[in-house]
Formats: structure tokens, C-alpha cells, sequence
């Protein structure tokens, strides 16, 4: 005998459709970020243009953590919205107590370990090629931050740095395109962190410490300097001025630079 559903039953069944297709429509739309960002329309969300060899890395590995953190969130919340309606207190219902799934138990544990597990061996291998051991510098350089400014050092024809020759420029940053680039980061008062939002990159820059980062342009293009992180009153005028040009108007620039007295 065919048992029909109760109109309350037919409600919750409903309620319970429409939150499977519109979790599933907005998680289709999470996992869509990863394309977003590598499309070649040049569509981009929330990041700025990537103008280096390990930019598409970092952001690859933030489009990932996005997609899959998201589709977990909108689910998550999901069930937690319809259970909120389907299990609300009605005249006359009275509350089961249920021991639990053993196997959904361990489902909704296992499958949680398994996708972290997954970030970090994919976050550790973005790490080691961004900051792991540098490849063969082809120009090394200082950066000590001060207040309220960013002190250049170039190596001069000795190719040392902190010899006679050097070259020194106040928020002046030149780089050659697809050139590797060492830099040293120093601090002489307080901590600075130097921000490339094109680089992806941010590297605190802490008295009595030198850091030391790499970067391989692939566009050039002048961009902003900033520091990110409070150091003083003065912080908010403390910005450097960065040109990525070809080697050979580099080198013009750097030969111009230590002509001038």
C-alpha cells in the first residue's frame, strides 16, 4: 500500500532539494576561482597583477585554499540552516535521543584530515620554491628600511657590496626583467615589512637581522613600494618607487646613477 506524505513531510522534503541545488550551485561557482584567476581574458579577483616567476604559485595555492575552504563553509552552513528548520520544537513532537554514526563519525573526520593533509604538503611545496634555497643571483642588493624611508644599496664595477663603489638611492628601486634579483633586508631602528603586492611578496625587516628574498621579474612596468607594517608616525609617507626595466636600460641606468656626484 502507497503511503502519502504528510504536507509537513512534503515541506521538509522540499526545503531539503532546495538546499542540496543551491549548495551544490554555489559550490560549482567556488571551485570556478581557480579559472577566474587563470583565464586568459586577464580576469582577475581581489589580487593585483602577478609580475613575477612565483606569482601564479601563490596564487594558484590562494585560489585553491579558497575553493575548498568555501565549498566546506557553504555546506557546512547549509546543513546547519536546514537542520535549524527540519528539527525546529513543533506542538506535539516530542525530542529523540540517538546515540550516533559510528561510520558518518569517522567519514566527517577522515575526510576533513585528508584535505588538510593535502594544503600543507601543496603550501609546502609552494613554500620551498619561494623561499627555499635562491637559484644563482644575477644582481644582488641591500634594502635597509629606516624612518621613514628605503635606502638602496647597489654593488658597484667590484660587484661587492659595501666597497668604495657602491651606489646608494633613497626610495629608488631599479630591477632588471626576467633577472634574478638577491635582496638583503635590513632594519636600522625599528621593524619595517617590505610589500610588493605585485611580487606577492612581504618580508619583515627586523633590527639586528638580515633577510634575504628573490624575486625574477617577467614584466616590466613601474610599481609601489610600501611598508606594511607600523612604524612610527611617519609610516604613512614611508613608500619606495619600483621600475622593472630591461637589463639593458638597467645597466644605462645604474652607470647614469654613479656618474652623478
Amino acid at each position: 500500500m502507497k503511503r502519502s506524505l504528510t504536507p509537513q513531510a512534503s515541506e521538509d522534503s522540499g526545503a531539503l532539494q532546495r538546499w542540496c541545488a543551491g549548495s551544490v550551485w554555489i559550490a560549482f561557482l567556488l571551485l570556478q576561482a581557480p579559472a577566474w584567476a587563470a583565464g586568459h581574458s586577464g580576469l582577475r579577483v581581489w589580487l593585483p597583477e602577478g609580475v613575477t616567476t612565483t606569482a601564479p604559485l601563490i596564487d594558484r595555492l590562494f585560489y585553491v585554499v579558497l575553493s575548498v575552504t568555501g565549498v566546506v563553509f557553504v555546506l557546512v552552513e547549509a546543513t546547519l540552516l536546514v537542520f535549524l528548520v527540519r528539527y525546529r520544537r513543533r506542538p506535539g513532537r516530542r525530542a529523540a535521543y540517538t546515540h550516533g554514526n559510528s561510520l558518518v563519525e569517522v567519514v566527517w573526520t577522515v575526510i576533513p584530515a585528508l584535505l588538510l593533509l593535502f594544503l600543507t604538503m601543496d603550501s609546502q611545496r609552494v613554500w620551498s620554491q619561494v623561499r627555499g634555497t635562491p637559484p644563482p643571483a644575477d644582481v644582488e642588493l641591500e634594502v635597509t628600511a629606516e624612518q621613514f624611508v628605503w635606502n638602496i644599496r647597489y654593488a658597484g664595477a667590484d660587484g661587492r657590496l659595501h666597497t668604495e663603489d657602491d651606489l646608494t638611492t633613497i626610495n629608488q628601486l631599479h630591477l632588471p626583467v626576467q633577472r634574478t634579483v638577491l635582496i638583503h633586508l635590513k632594519s636600522k631602528d625599528v621593524i619595517h615589512s617590505f610589500f610588493v603586492p605585485q611580487f606577492r611578496l612581504k618580508q619583515d625587516a627586523v633590527p639586528g637581522i638580515t633577510g634575504r628574498l628573490w624575486v625574477s621579474a617577467t614584466t616590466t612596468g613601474n610599481f609601489e613600494i610600501a611598508c606594511a607594517e607600523l612604524c612610527g608616525l611617519g609610516h604613512y609617507r614611508m613608500r619606495g618607487f619600483l621600475t622593472i626595466e630591461s637589463p639593458e636600460a638597467f645597466q644605462t641606468w645604474l652607470a647614469q646613477a654613479q656618474r652623478e656626484p
